[in-house]
């Protein structure tokens, strides 16, 4: 079983910068795939970035390649999405998930475990 928590969301300009985090619970946090999904209002949750357990295999949507980066430090169980050049397009509730394969998905039916979500709002 793992809980994850999501934090670092918030209201910024266009141009501005954040960092989320998803710390998560549980020994066995470094043996899961994590993935970054997101979810504007009337639409469906999309897949945004993904990291293996290692961290050695990064993938990300087209939309954000180039301004987003995902990481992860399995000694704080913690993975994190620094986003920069923000755009309104951005804004949404993004929810980090974990997934017991070794394969990153993009498909958001597969992951296990998902945290509660947090608001990104990027203003024009």
């Amino acid at each position: 079983q793992v809980q994850l928590v999501e934090s670092g969301g918030g209201l910024v300009q266009a141009g501005g910068s954040l960092r989320l985090s998803c710390a998560g619970s549980g020994r066995t946090f470094s043996r899961y795939s994590m993935a970054w999904f997101r979810q504007a209002p009337g639409k469906e949750r999309l897949f945004v970035a993904g990291i293996s357990w290692s961290g050695g295999n990064t993938y990300y949507a087209d939309s954000v390649k180039g301004r987003f980066t995902i990481s992860r430090d399995n000694a704080k169980n913690t993975v994190y999405l620094q986003m920069n050049s923000l755009k309104p397009e951005d804004t949404a509730v993004y929810y980090c998930a974990a997934d017991r394969g070794s394969v990153i998905h993009r498909t958001p039916n597969v992951y296990d475990y998902w945290g509660q979500g947090t608001q990104v709002t990027v203003s024009s």
